[in-house]
């Protein structure tokens, strides 16, 4: 079955920095569009960046534009974040998610999601 891992998270204080990994198994992960959602409490699930599956299409999340960045490695099963400047806004659980095909902008196009992953940003 699908499954996806993510870790890396923690507590940090605002301007710093983390790095989310996420590690893919029981999918086609070269053929796999992947991407990082998050949730803070009291708010939707949000989108925060995506790679796509073929050519090095990115999106990302216009709040975490220049801050953050999203890449792959399919030799190893596995899609990052690194997160800098980190903001106290920031701070809510990371979700790894997966889709075959293109990226989405979507939650519901992603039918496999890792448990997550907390990040909080504060002094």
């Amino acid at each position: 079955q699908v499954q996806l891992v993510e870790d890396g998270g923690g507590l940090v204080q605002p301007g710093g920095s983390l790095r989310l990994s996420c590690a893919a198994s029981g999918l086609t992960f070269s053929y796999a569009a992947m991407a990082w959602f998050r949730q803070a409490p009291g708010k939707e699930r949000e989108i925060v960046a995506a790679v796509n599956w073929g050519a090095p299409v990115k999106y990302y999340a216009e709040f975490v534009k220049g801050r953050f960045t999203i890449s792959r490695n399919n030799a190893e099963n596995t899609v990052s974040l690194q997160m800098n400047s980190l903001k106290p806004e920031d701070t809510a659980v990371y979700y790894c998610t997966a889709r075959n095909g293109d990226t989405s902008r979507s939650r519901y196009d992603y039918p496999y999601w890792g448990q997550g992953t907390q990040v909080t940003v504060s002094s």
